[in-house]
């Protein structure tokens, strides 16, 4: 009998903690999701929102991918705690540093999954995690990346600039309704990508709060085509369920009526 997949599903999957090791010395906690018994088609690296707003390797859409993707769409998901950054799993040592110091926490999540032969890796960043992808995520071992909510915030014109150049695939999935870009900006700013692909997300909202599998079809979609969508919503075969109970009030609020540290947004 199939069992409604809900947000506290757990499909089945490998999954280990991991550790990262970044250039200037810090340790920072992850995990590691794979499909049980056959080799992944893609890899996600995935990049948190802000921690100083709640963001974390659990925030909801990356939880979600890394509890059904490896089942659903032979996917391999890599989340982990940028430095400073606490959740279940543990604190990544380090200080939040304005997406300065962060550069060396990306090089380490690429680095272990091309270390670890994680094929055809994609990274998907959220809110901050997208300026952290536009930033430094252009590199030879990434095949494209996909933007959630991206506020365009502390990435410049020249970190679009690399990534026109390197006409490596990039999109970016924007909230009708985003706190801080919506679409028709989005379009306008990322025009200086050829090969960027914006798509508007009618209804949706920054934190994608009852949105997350349109976030997730969309991710399939792109980095493994071959996977029949919409995902399913019923699952035939064993499930566990997770404690999500510790991360609700994180979600919901984590930018309500709170400064962002940073530049200012636009």
């Amino acid at each position: 009998m199939s069992t409604p997949i809900r947000a506290s599903s757990i499909l089945p999957g490998h999954r280990e903690d991991i550790e990262l090791h970044t250039a200037d010395g810090l340790r920072l906690v992850g995990e590691l999701a794979r499909p049980v018994d056959r080799t992944p088609a893609g890899t996600l690296v995935c990049l948190h929102p802000l921690p100083t707003h709640g963001g974390m390797m659990d925030s909801h859409v990356f939880r979600k991918a890394a509890w059904r993707l490896p089942a659903l769409a032979d996917l391999a998901v890599l989340r982990f705690n940028t430095r400073g950054t606490s959740s279940v799993r543990g604190t990544s040592e380090g200080a939040f540093d304005n997406a300065v110091g962060e550069r060396f926490d990306v090089a380490a999540a690429i680095e272990y999954a091309e270390f670890h032969e994680l094929p055809n890796i994609w990274l998907v960043g959220w809110s901050f995690g997208t300026d952290l992808t536009l930033k430094y995520g252009c590199d030879p071992a990434v095949a494209g990346a996909i933007l959630l909510s991206p506020p365009l915030r502390f990435s410049q014109p020249g970190d679009l600039a690399v990534w026109a150049e390197s006409g490596r695939p990039l999109t970016a999935l924007v909230p009708e309704f985003d706190d801080y870009l919506r679409p028709d900006e989005a379009r306008r700013r990322f025009a200086a990508v050829p090969q960027a692909e914006v798509v508007g997300v009618p209804g949706a909202k920054h934190l994608w709060v009852g949105d997350a599998e349109r976030v997730l079809d969309e991710i399939v979609r792109r980095v493994n085509p071959a996977v029949p969508l919409p995902l399913p919503t019923r699952w035939d075969g064993p499930m566990e369920t997770g404690d999500v109970s510790a991360y609700a009030d994180r979600t919901v609020a984590a930018f309500a009526d709170t400064p962002v540290p940073g530049p200012a947004a636009g």
